[in-house]
Order: structure tokens, then C-alpha cells, then sequence
């Protein structure tokens, strides 16, 4: 089925598109200014009438990948329709024209990454607080809030106190290496003198007390006491 729908995209968009079969699924990639069409080819041609999601990722320097998955529930073939939009201005047609399903999808989208879709009803925010600066899962936005505030629960190894020593914690990307409590507490350095001059004396305590095995009646030179 794979390879009857990449000829199906061939036929009707020729070198505009590109197909790529992973893992049994096909992909679709499409320049913005036919997204709207390609969506509709999708829905009418080849059946997908059932929009299951759509997301963008950040590629950096060559902006953001907009994804779009459909099924046919007639024939159980599924697509991944893709296209990339700049960084500078990520702006794209809605495809809520053609997909109603993807209202709150684009709607998410746009918060998140800040891509606007052009005639959708009402990009308001949809998971964001009234006043939320910044787009959270743009790769340059600082999640420092690990870093500001001690995250609940044991989330790596030796952080609940108790089994395998802590891996090195890692700063989320942006936030400097001086910022924060972790930072603030590692400034003191070392303990000291003070603190090796108590480890001797731990040292000296324990030379004078009495064996274990004394105590328990048994002579360590043999024999019993």
C-alpha cells in the first residue's frame, strides 16, 4: 500500500513532493504554499478522512517542521504529511478548513512554538496562563525551574537520599553554570581544616573503644575472657 500511495503523490504533484516510507508509514514532504492542497489531496483522493494530531519541531537554523498525521479508517493506510515554515516569520494556511479536528492542535502549535496559522477561528491560548511570555518548546526557551527550585521527588539515581551515587545534574540549555542554589552552594568549597581536624579526632575516638567482640565475652588474642 506504501508504494501505491507515493505513486499517488507522484502523479498528482509530481517533483513538488517528496515521499519517504519509515517503519511502514509514509511521508509526505510538501513546500508550504501546498500544504492546504496536499491536506485536501489526502482527505479526498486517498480517504484519509480521520485527523488523528499535528505538532511542529524545532530544527533550529532551518525553522520548524510542521507534521500531520491522517488515517484512512477504510483502507488503514496512514500519512505523515510534513512542511517547514522559517524561523524568522513561521507563519502557515490553518487546516481547519479541511480538518476540523485540527483547531486545537494549531492552537497548541501556536503557543508553543509561536507558529501562526493564517485563517484559523481563534489561535488563543489553549494550555498557557493569561500572560505567559516566550513559547515553551522553542529549543532556545531556559527550563531553569529545576534549577530554581528543588524538583518533588526522586527523579535520578541517589537523589532521594539513599541507593546509587547522583549522576552529575546538567543545567537545561541556556541557563548559566553560576545560576541558581546548586551554584550558591557549591561557592563554600571545601570544608575546611576544621572538618579534617574532626575526622582525626573521629579517628582517635575509636581507637579507644572497647573491641566489639570484648564486649561480647570472646578474648581477641583466644580464648575466653
Amino acid at each position: 500500500m506504501t508504494i501505491e500511495l507515493a505513486v499517488a503523490w507522484a502523479r498528482r504533484f509530481g517533483d513538488d513532493v517528496r515521499t519517504e516510507d519509515a517503519f511502514g508509514m509514509l511521508t509526505v514532504d510538501v513546500p508550504p504554499e501546498l500544504w492546504e492542497e496536499a491536506l485536501t489531496f489526502a482527505r479526498d483522493d486517498l480517504e484519509c478522512g480521520f485527523f488523528d494530531w499535528l505538532t511542529a519541531v524545532d530544527e533550529l537554523e532551518r525553522g520548524f517542521a510542521i507534521v500531520a498525521h491522517v488515517h484512512s479508517l477504510e483502507h488503514g493506510h496512514h500519512l505523515l504529511v510534513r512542511t517547514a515554515v522559517p524561523r524568522e516569520d513561521p507563519r502557515l494556511v490553518s487546516a481547519t478548513a479541511i480538518y476540523r479536528g485540527a483547531n486545537w492542535h494549531e492552537r497548541e502549535t501556536h503557543e508553543m512554538f509561536g507558529v501562526i496559522f493564517d485563517g484559523h477561528p481563534d489561535l488563543k491560548p489553549l494550555l498557557l496562563p493569561d500572560g505567559f511570555e516566550g513559547h515553551p518548546l522553542r529549543k532556545e526557551f531556559v527550563l531553569a525551574a529545576r534549577v530554581a527550585k528543588p524538583w518533588p521527588g526522586a527523579k535520578e539515581p541517589g537523589e532521594s537520599g539513599h541507593g546509587a551515587p547522583s549522576r552529575r545534574r546538567m543545567l537545561p540549555p541556556g541557563v548559566p553554570q553560576d545560576w541558581g542554589p546548586a551554584a550558591q552552594k557549591g561557592a563554600g568549597g571545601d570544608a575546611g581544616p576544621g572538618s579534617r581536624r574532626g575526622d582525626a579526632s573521629a579517628g582517635e575516638a575509636s581507637a579507644d573503644r572497647p573491641v566489639r567482640r570484648r564486649a561480647r565475652g570472646i578474648d581477641p588474642e583466644g580464648g575466653d575472657v
